[in-house]
């Protein structure tokens, strides 16, 4: 399937999936749905630079927190609409994440996860000393109840995480698919060998950071105005570190399904358990899912799936041997 095809069927998905929220008439959905797909974009940029490359990032809430404080800034100074907000977010942190890519390009592995969150840790205390954009105190973001055609601002707010969403996944598989995504299969399976073979590794690896920094980065741009309030605790939170680790990993990391897969299925079991239990388990909800994956499927949904279908042909050539080795009828 070509990708302008694909981008076609994603979009008539989108806007299949916008009609369905829009019929029920209750804006929770929307609410709901609004979270949901904002993982599916975190999960699916930290499957580029955690599942493609093998990096494993822990600062994912530093490059979200950079595209909603973003906003916050350009807001206090002129506000703009949400589609420029997003793309001068994605930018902002897409320099962060090329930042981050050059001062760790010699870090590999445990060291490197260890740079991500201590990138983490600085971004947050620069937040909270920065009182342009609230400090820790926080900054309210005020947003009319209403906007045409749309009604509720909050669908508005739904469609443009949907379009990231589609523009994440696109992207996604995009690279799977070209020979970036092959120079970053190269540096997952083994960097040294890559390195030795003439594969400029790390030209790659600053790619990486900045698309997946970029991505993180235009997920959290809306977030004010989701939210209202904005506070430091708010985007630095472990939730969003943990839950877009786990969700890749839940759903597989080899190819952009495994993320989509992941983001709809825990963050569907979070909104529920929010609404019927309490919001408090929602990480023991991860905890106990990502620790039944590594024990049962290692390799996530993805690679259940793999294995299934891998499995099928040996199981039937074995049933035409055995029937073929089992004795006739006696004359």
């Amino acid at each position: 399937m070509r990708s302008d095809l694909f981008l076609l069927v994603c979009l008539a998905v989108g806007g299949v999936v916008f009609a369905a929220a829009m019929t029920l008439g209750n804006d929770y959905y929307f609410f709901a749905g609004y979270v949901v797909l904002q993982y599916v974009v975190l999960s699916t940029a930290w499957n580029v630079l955690g599942g493609y490359c093998g990096y494993v990032n822990f600062g994912s809430a530093a490059f979200f927190a950079v595209g909603a404080y973003a906003t916050v800034a350009i807001h206090r100074f002129h506000p703009m609409p949400i589609p420029f907000l997003v793309a001068i977010a994605g930018i902002a942190s897409g320099v962060v994440g090329l930042g981050m890519g050059y001062l760790t390009l010699r870090l590999r592995g445990a060291f490197f996860a260890i740079a991500t969150l201590a990138l983490a840790v600085v971004l947050e205390t620069l937040t909270v000393n920065w009182d342009y954009v609230g400090g820790s105190r926080g900054a309210y973001i005020v947003r009319p109840e209403a906007i045409a055609p749309f009604g509720s601002y909050i669908r508005y707010l739904f469609l443009i995480m949907l379009l990231i969403a589609i523009g994440a996944i696109t992207i996604a598989r995009l690279i799977e698919r070209s020979r970036l995504g092959l120079g970053f299969a190269t540096i997952r399976d083994d960097e040294l060998a890559a390195e030795a073979s003439g594969v400029p590794t790390l030209r790659l690896k600053l790619i990486a950071t900045t698309i997946s920094g970029a991505l993180m980065g235009m997920a959290g741009a809306p977030f004010p105005y989701y939210i209202g309030f904005l506070q430091p605790s708010s985007v630095f939170g472990l939730d969003y570190a943990i839950n877009s680790i786990a969700m890749p990993l839940i759903g597989g990391t080899t190819s952009w399904v495994g993320p989509l897969l992941g983001a709809v299925l825990l963050g569907s079991l979070q909104q529920i358990a929010t609404v019927t239990i309490s919001s408090a388990v929602n990480l023991l909800i991860v905890g106990f899912l990502l620790v039944g994956f590594v024990i049962v499927a290692p390799n996530g949904i993805i690679g259940l799936i793999h294995k299934y279908v891998q499995h099928r042909p040996d199981i039937l050539i074995g049933r035409r041997r055995i029937a073929a080795d089992a004795p006739g009828p006696t004359p």
